[in-house]
C-alpha cells in the first residue's frame, strides 16, 4: 500500500494533459499486467517443481505416518520453493521501485495548491461526497469483486472441476498473456468510442466465456481458448477503471476550483477498495469451500465442492458484473463532459499564469 498509493497517484503529477495521462495509464497497466504475468510464471515454475502430491480419499489425514511423511517429504521442499520464489519476486520489486524513483520526474509546479491546506478529514468528506467519484468507486468495487472471485478460485476450478491439475499454471499464463496483449486494443477502443462504452463492452465480454467454461464438457483445448478470450476482458477490467479516475479528479477540480490538492485521497481510496474486494472475495471463497467440505490437497473433492467452484467462478462474477454495470449507467462523465472539463481546466491554468505574470510585473 505504501508503494501502490503514491505510485498510482503519480499519474496526476506527470502531466496536465488528458491524452498524456491516458497514455501513461495504458503503459502503466500494460506493465502491471506484464509484471503479474512474470510473477505468475516465476511463482508457478519454482513452486511447481516442489508441488505436493495429492492425498487420495482412502488415506487418513490424521494418521501419524502421514503427518511425518508430510513434514519430511512435502513441507520442507515446498517451504523452500516458496522462499526462493519470494526472494526472486522481491528482488524484481526493489529494482522496479528504484527505476521509478530515479527515472520519473514529478511536475509539482503544474499541480501546486493555491489555497490554504485543508484538514485531512474535511478533504475526505469532500472527495467521498463527489457524486461521479462515489459512482465510479462503487462500480469499480463490484466489477473488481467479480474478477477477484474468478482469479482467486480459477486454479482450484481447473484442478478439480475441469480435471487439469497439471495444466492450471499454463492456463493462468495464457490469461495474463492475453490480457497484456489486449491492453493496447482497449486503449485504442476507449479513444475511439469513449471510456464509458468501453467499460460496458469490455466487462460484459467475459460473461459468455464464464458461462461456457461451466457448461461445456471438460476439454483442454476449449479451456485454453476460453482462457485467452477471458484475458481480453481482464485487460479491460485492469485498464478502464484507472483510466477513468483522472477524469473524476478533473471534474472535482472544475466544481471545486478553490479546493485543490486532493489527488492522493482519490487514489488512496481507490487502492483501498481494490484491496477490500480482494479480502472479501478471499474470505467468502474460503468459507464457502469449507462449508462445502473442501479437502486440502485432496486428489478428488466432494460433489458439493465442484458446485461451489462453479458458482464462485461463474455465477458470482456474473452477478457482481451486472451490479457494477447498473451503477455505471448513472456515471455522469461521458466524452462530451470530459472534453468540457478539459477546456475549463486549461482556462483556469491560463488565468493562473496571467495572474502570476501580473503579480511579477507589479513587484
Amino acid at each position: 500500500s505504501c508503494f501502490h498509493v503514491p505510485y498510482s497517484a503519480l499519474t496526476m503529477f506527470i502531466s496536465t494533459e488528458q491524452k498524456e495521462r491516458d497514455s501513461a495509464t495504458a503503459y502503466r497497466m500494460t506493465v502491471e499486467v506484464l509484471g503479474t504475468l512474470i510473477g505468475t510464471a516465476v511463482q508457478g515454475q519454482i513452486v511447481g517443481m516442489a508441488s505436493a502430491p495429492c492425498i487420495s480419499a482412502g488415506e487418513d489425514l490424521n494418521s501419524t505416518d502421514l503427518q511425518v511423511a508430510s513434514e519430511v517429504n512435502i513441507t520442507e521442499p515446498h517451504r523452500n520453493a516458496y522462499m526462493i520464489a519470494s526472494g526472486v519476486i522481491c528482488s524484481i520489486y526493489v529494482l522496479c521501485a528504484m527505476v521509478l524513483f530515479l527515472g520519473v520526474k514529478e511536475q509539482k509546479e503544474t499541480c501546486r495548491v493555491r489555497t490554504e491546506p485543508m484538514p485531512f478529514f474535511q478533504g475526505i468528506r469532500m472527495v467521498m461526497g463527489h457524486g461521479p467519484y462515489a459512482k465510479l468507486v462503487m462500480g469499480f468495487l463490484f466489477t473488481s469483486l467479480a474478477f477477484m472471485f474468478l482469479e482467486g478460485n480459477f486454479a482450484l476450478f481447473c484442478s478439480y472441476t475441469l480435471g487439469f491439475r497439471n495444466d492450471f499454471q499454463n492456463i493462468l499464463l495464457v490469461i495474463m498473456l492475453s490480457a497484456t496483449l489486449a491492453i493496447p486494443f482497449w486503449q485504442w477502443f476507449l479513444t475511439k468510442f469513449g471510456k464509458k462504452t468501453a467499460v460496458f463492452i469490455g466487462t460484459t465480454s467475459v460473461v459468455p466465456f464464464l458461462i461456457s467454461v461451466v457448461l461445456v464438457p471438460s476439454n483442454l483445448i476449449v479451456t485454453y481458448i476460453v482462457s485467452f478470450a477471458a484475458g481480453v476482458s481482464v485487460a479491460a477490467a485492469f485498464l478502464l477503471p484507472w483510466s477513468m479516475l483522472p477524469d473524476v479528479v478533473d471534474d472535482f477540480k472544475v466544481q471545486n476550483p478553490e479546493s485543490q490538492g486532493h489527488e492522493a485521497i482519490f487514489y488512496s481510496f481507490y487502492v483501498f477498495f481494490t484491496k477490500f474486494a480482494s479480502g472479501v472475495s478471499l474470505g467468502v471463497s474460503t468459507l464457502s469451500l469449507d462449508f462445502a467440505g473442501y479437502v486440502t490437497r485432496g486428489c478428488t473433492q466432494p460433489a458439493e465442492v465442484d458446485l461451489t467452484l462453479k458458482i464462485l467462478v461463474s455465477a458470482a462474477p456474473i452477478f457482481f458484473i451486472i451490479i457494477g454495470l447498473l451503477i455505471f449507467i448513472s456515471y455522469p462523465i461521458n466524452e462530451e463532459k470530459r472534453q468540457g472539463n478539459n477546456k475549463l481546466l486549461k482556462e483556469q491554468r491560463e488565468n493562473e499564469i496571467d495572474s502570476d505574470s501580473t503579480e511579477l510585473n507589479v513587484v
